[in-house]
């Protein structure tokens, strides 16, 4: 039978990407060693999501493996050689706050450990589809200097400019920008990725990511924005808001999204191609319109502490365009809006829901 390898299976992103493929008649290897909760704490561990796929998925078999390791990873891809038809390769360093603590140890797990799984993939599966799960920092704070307007809940981008309509586009330059050290290791990884399509010709595709969420979204004070602000207004827990007035804006994509594109990129795949993947239009919010929201979702009262420090290099206004990627895929379509996953999030910490 068909393997599907996926790297930080019990993830958000690689949990989701487990069920689907298990769903679609793949076996689904997954490897994951819960460095999250190394990076942010026990609250971030991911330990919960590996267990229920190991009780519930049936054809899913679990390795304790460090990416960048590159032994470990040649280890476990020996196993199953050209059996694999597709590799998801959702495990990364996500914060760039984090990242300032360790540069070594990021740039180790985004870039060197995502050269590792391609060359694995090339040596032993080379006729895979590779998927990279990459950011929108990539461009740094390149969308900072974009003509914003202030309006009572949110920034908005002056409707004077071309993305104004759609949303940022592929064509955004990533150089000359303050990408954050997690950045500039992803920027790394993201261009390994496409070379790799282009030069030696695999099949591998990045998805440049907005705010990827969902219920199963350890979320954490450093890394996941949507997540831990529901988490915080459904338990109570303190949440600070850091700068541009909690204005700023973030598309989020529903993980049941994301997986969907990435299902239509595996039976189509176009080698070396990249794609801006969001909330984009259909769903965008700011951070107070966030907390507005999940408020009424929840029930619950709550007032967020304000700091006027913004974290470095975040961005004022974010919102994708996945022009290209419908162009290319028309089939595929968003199904959560923003309060539908704000709902799913709240349910996740057994909020009642209005």
């Amino acid at each position: 039978m068909a393997i599907c390898l996926v790297t930080g299976s019990a993830g958000l992103v690689g949990s989701e990407a487990v069920r689907r493929w298990a769903r679609e008649g793949f076996d689904v290897v997954g490897i994951d060693n819960d460095m999250r909760a190394s990076f942010f704490g026990p609250d971030a561990s991911t330990a919960g999501n590996r267990h229920r796929l190991e009780r519930e998925v049936k054809s899913y078999t679990h390795f304790d493996c460090d990416v960048s390791d590159a032994a470990a990873v040649k280890d476990v891809a020996s196993r199953f050689g050209k059996s694999v038809a597709c590799v998801i390769h959702a495990a990364a360093q996500p914060s760039h706050d984090w990242a300032t603590r360790n540069p070594s140890l990021d740039f180790a797990v985004n870039a060197v450990g995502t050269l590792n799984m391609l060359e694995a993939t090339r040596s032993y599966f080379p006729d895979a589809c590779f998927i990279f799960t990459s950011t929108n920092k990539v461009y740094g704070d390149r969308p900072n200097s974009l003509p914003l307007r202030e309006f009572e809940t949110r920034y908005e981008l002056d409707e004077s400019d071309t993305w104004s309509a759609r949303g940022i586009d592929e064509t955004m330059s990533i150089d000359a920008t303050k990408h954050s050290i997690f950045g500039a290791s992803k920027v790394a990884a993201d261009i390994m990725v496409q070379e790799y399509g282009r030069y030696f010709g695999l099949k591998t595709v990045c998805f440049r990511g907005g705010c990827l969420t969902g219920a199963n979204h350890a979320g954490t004070e450093l890394h996941g924005f949507l997540s831990y602000l529901v988490k915080c207004v459904a338990t109570g827990r303190p949440y600070t808001i850091c700068g541009y007035k909690g204005k700023q804006v973030r598309d989020n994509i529903h993980s049941v999204d994301l997986i969907d594109a990435f299902w239509h990129v595996f039976k189509a795949p176009r080698p070396g191609e990249v794609y801006n993947i969001g909330g984009g239009r259909f769903a965008n919010v700011s951070v107070l319109e966030a907390f507005e929201i999940a408020k009424q979702v929840t029930g619950r009262t709550f007032t967020p502490a304000y700091s006027d420090q913004a974290r470095a290099g975040d961005h004022m206004w974010w919102i994708s365009s996945v022009d290209k990627f419908r162009s290319h895929y028309p089939a595929w379509n968003y199904t959560y809006s923003i309060k539908d996953t704000i709902e799913d999030i709240a349910g996740a910490y057994g909020s009642h829901l209005r």
